[in-house]
Order: C-alpha cells, then sequence, then structure tokens
C-alpha cells in the first residue's frame, strides 16, 4: 500500500509513541506545576496492543519509531516493548527520548533488546540548577545514565531547552561536554506547547541569537546540508564538531514535518499544538485491524496542521493552554502525546 500523503504534500514517516504520561521531574518548560491529572491506568495500551497498533501507521508509511513519554524509562519492563518492535521488518529506525535518571541501569536492557539510539536530554551541568530546573535532585544520575549509555555503544544526541537568564550562559560548557561524550548537542528554543503554562516570549533565544552567540566564541559556522524532514539544523563548528539547533518557534519547519503522535492511551494526535485526537483504543480492543489503518490513513490524509506556523502568526502570543484547561484535558498536554 502506497505511503499516506496530507493536504500539503507531506507523507506520514515517523511515529512518536507515548508509553507513558508519568514523568520523574517538573522540568519548568514541559511540567512545571506539581500535581497532574493522569491518564486512568487501566486506559494504557499493553505492550501487546502498542506493537499491533503501530502496524495501522507502518501501512500508511511509518518507518521510523521514536519511544517517549513523559518519562518512558519509568513505564516498568520497557525493554520488552522495544523487543517487539525491534523485530517489525519494515522499521528503519528505533530511537527513544528520555530524561536519562533511570537510563543507567537499563542502558544495557535497552541496547540488548535491540534499540538503535537514545536522545537525552541535557539542559544543565550544574547541580544546583538542575534542581531549579526540574525540581529533584537527581542530576548525577543523569551524568551516570550517559556515561553508561556510552560504555554499550548507543549513538547519542543530547537535547537542551534553552531559557534566557536560566542555562543560556552553558551553551559552549554542553557543546564540549557532549564532545567529550561522543554525543551531538541539540539546542532547542523554548516552545509554547501544551504543558508550558509559564512559557513568555521574552525567555525565548532564538536561532538567530544561539548562532550570533556562538560565532562570537567559536569562530565561523558552516551549514550542513541535507536536513530532510528533520527538526534541528546542523551545523559545523571549525574544529569539525557539528550541532543542531530546533527553531519550531521562531522559524517553524512545519512544511517538512512528516511525524504523527500516539499518546499511551492510543490517542492519535497529527500535530504538537492540535486540540483534538483520534481515539485507536476502541477499534484496537474491538480487534479491528483493518478500521485502525483506514483510520490512521483517512486522519493523515485530511491533515492540514501548521500548527507552529499558526502560533508564529499570533500577534498576542502566549502558553498555548492555562494550566486549568489542561487539567480538564490532560491530552493537551506536551508530555501526554510525546512531546
Amino acid at each position: 500500500m502506497n505511503g499516506a500523503r496530507d493536504t500539503f504534500g507531506r507523507p506520514l514517516r515517523s511515529l512518536r509513541l507515548s508509553v507513558t504520561d508519568r514523568c520523574n521531574l517538573r522540568c519548568k518548560y514541559c511540567m512545571p506545576e506539581e500535581n497532574y491529572r493522569w491518564l486512568p491506568s487501566d486506559h494504557l495500551l499493553s505492550f501487546e496492543e502498542t506493537s499491533e497498533l503501530v502496524e495501522a501507521f507502518a501501512a500508511a508509511g511509518v518507518e521510523a519509531l521514536r519511544v517517549t513519554g513523559g518519562e518512558p524509562l519509568v513505564r516498568r519492563e520497557l525493554p520488552v516493548l522495544i523487543g517487539l518492535l525491534a523485530q517489525k521488518p519494515w522499521l528503519r529506525d528505533l530511537s527513544l527520548t528520555t530524561n536519562g535518571v533511570l537510563l543507567g541501569p537499563l542502558a544495557a536492557a535497552l541496547r540488548q533488546a535491540g534499540l538503535h539510539r537514545l536522545t537525552v536530554s541535557l539542559d544543565t551541568l550544574e547541580a544546583t540548577r538542575f534542581r531549579q530546573l526540574t525540581g529533584r535532585d537527581t542530576h548525577q544520575a543523569v551524568l551516570d545514565g550517559l556515561a553508561e549509555a556510552a560504555r554499550v555503544g548507543f549513538p547519542l544526541k543530547l537535547d537542551t531547552v534553552v531559557m534566557r537568564g536560566v542555562n543560556d550562559d552553558e551553551l559552549v560548557p554542553l557543546l564540549d561536554f557532549a564532545a567529550r561524550l561522543g554525543a551531538e548537542l541539540r539546542f532547542i528554543e523554548y516552545m509554547d506547547v501544551g504543558g508550558a503554562t509559564r512559557w513568555r516570549q521574552e525567555d525565548v533565544v532564538s536561532r538567530a541569537e544561539l548562532l550570533q552567540r556562538l560565532a562570537t566564541q567559536l569562530g565561523e559556522l558552516e551549514p550542513l546540508a541535507g536536513r530532510g524532514s528533520a527538526p534541528a539544523e546542523r551545523f559545523r563548528l571549525r574544529d569539525g564538531r557539528a550541532f543542531g539547533i530546533i527553531a519550531s518557534t521562531t522559524q517553524p519547519f512545519c512544511g517538512a514535518c512528516d511525524r504523527a503522535r500516539l499518546t499511551a492511551d492510543g490517542t492519535l494526535f497529527t500535530c504538537l499544538y492540535a486540540t483534538a485526537g483520534l481515539d485507536l483504543k476502541t477499534p484496537l480492543r474491538r480487534g479491528d485491524g483493518p478500521a485502525l489503518e483506514a483510520l490512521v490513513r483517512e486522519r493523515w490524509l485530511g491533515r492540514g496542521d501548521r500548527g507552529a506556523e499558526q502560533r508564529l502568526a499570533l500577534l498576542d502570543r502566549g502558553p498555548l493552554a492555562p494550566a486549568a484547561v489542561l487539567r480538564e484535558e490532560p491530552r493537551l498536554e506536551m508530555h501526554t502525546r510525546g512531546g
């Protein structure tokens, strides 16, 4: 079956697969509130259901899976799911995004289960600042997890959300740390997504400013070609190191977006900013496989999302939704739909 293309001609190639909405951190740019309304545990898909459901996305063109959360490593026995997914003959890429807190004890099992690569969030190298950013005192656990992931041979990327006056003085130290680890660092503009209830435009350090600062400190930057549909625009430093910038806030890449998102309870979202999703759990539990394939394909064919571009065009831009709204509809949260 040919892959589906949406109303702008964008193919469906990648699925961000949330396995839980829970997280063990309270990062200011994602989950700044202390208490949340969680998805009921009996509504979450089992590993077998998840494995079955992704086949409907494969029929529509998906060839890459990224396992996310919340924090995916809080889901018990996650390597079992990784093993099920890794066996898919159509799968080209299987990756996982984590905050790294639980990575150390699980890295070897994830590698053995067939996970291809890892992306780890690291917003600071300072333990005190980490606690201020995340509300937790687990910075050393993240560093230990990164070391173990490198030891067992994972290709690694590090993601840093840059916030003005918070961690924007660590750009070069973070690049140096990534180089020592053998990882590629990606700077991410602070995004006004669901969950970012304290987002302000003035806290965003833009792509343009990031490039200017780095060029001033490190010399000329060389843009790298071949971005395709990847969210990060990549650059090379004079010493050969590469890094990326994800500029969703000031320079959206909606035109090349080939990603869908599936919540842990089986709801499909075709955009990080979408306000409504499609229930796939009900037909799945009815055992209606052909209906699932048709539903996924139909939803993608009708997709007209350009959420980040629409946000950019707003004259009075603030948080996507206040905390009270998010409590009533937790699927609007970025941590529920896989970031």
